[in-house]
């Protein structure tokens, strides 16, 4: 497995390297496919990648949701109670792809990529211009048709590391991760938070340690200072929930607008660090 997954080239790992030689930490955003409908979140995520994102998830609304807190949860309820249909993402991250030059990843639990095929899932994927799948129920033991078919089709894939994780743990994800290690910053769901988790450092230095060349921080991140802290260490920040928030307050225009806010914590003090 080795040799493939050192062949593939990685279109994330590619876009966070870019921002790392412009002195920027990348800043990836997520919001949910179909929220509040499926023109408004195309719209939301152009707005997202033409106004500073490096990378863009968009999240597959799911029934049983174990790490998305309420405002997350309330979009993708609406979504689902809504009629949303799986196929309907890859016509999103086609559309996202051709208008932004973001990387666009999928963001889902397991389950829905099992259930239409890991294959077909992936193909369709591929197809649609997107990069990978970050899944943050699916751990690597359990991703052997996974291994498969992202070095087939040439897809990123993005484990999750979290504070409980063992060192065992830590250096398996790595290992397996291709694009970056989403470092999980506070043990619990989703949530815009006043500030950032102060084991998120450690996170980040353990998933470094391991080996890991590129580590995005997750869960809590909300404001443009909690990037600033977070790109001292790390070199990625994932912001959710403010972006779903925005987005369900003031429609796509709000979300450019967060996110060029957002954008502005992303510079490095010294760029040449």
């Amino acid at each position: 497995m080795s040799e493939t997954v050192n062949t593939v080239h990685s279109r994330t790992a590619e876009a966070i390297e870019a921002a790392r030689a412009a002195g920027r930490t990348a800043l990836i955003g997520y919001l949910p496919a179909g929220y509040p409908t499926v023109e408004d979140s195309i719209e939301a995520a152009v707005a997202l990648g033409n106004n500073g994102a490096d990378v863009i998830e968009i999240g597959i609304p799911y029934s049983d949701p174990v790490m998305d807190g309420p405002v997350i949860q309330a979009a993708t309820s609406q979504v689902l109670a809504d009629g949303f249909r799986i196929d309907s993402v890859f016509d999103i991250v086609k559309a996202v792809s051709a208008r932004t030059d973001a990387v666009v990843l999928v963001m889902t639990y397991w389950n829905i990529v099992d259930r239409m095929g890991v294959d077909t899932f992936a193909r369709r994927l591929s197809e649609a211009g997107g990069a990978g799948i970050i899944t943050p129920d699916l751990v690597p033991e359990e991703a052997g048709d996974w291994f498969e078919a992202s070095d087939r089709y040439g897809l990123d894939r993005v484990f999750l590391t979290a504070p409980s994780s063992t060192d065992e743990r830590i250096k398996l994800v790595v290992g397996s991760s291709r694009g970056f290690v989403y470092g999980v910053s506070v043990m619990g769901v989703t949530g815009a938070r006043t500030e950032v988790s102060s084991a998120a450092e450690q996170v980040v230095a353990r998933a470094h340690a391991a080996g890991a060349p590129r580590v995005a921080v997750g869960l809590g991140i909300s404001r443009p200072e909690h990037i600033r802290e977070i790109g001292r260490y790390a070199d990625g920040a994932i912001v959710g929930t403010a972006l779903v928030s925005a987005l369900r307050d003031g429609g796509p225009a709000a979300v450019g607008t967060l996110t060029a806010e957002l954008a502005s914590g992303a510079v490095r003090d010294g760029a040449d660090a």
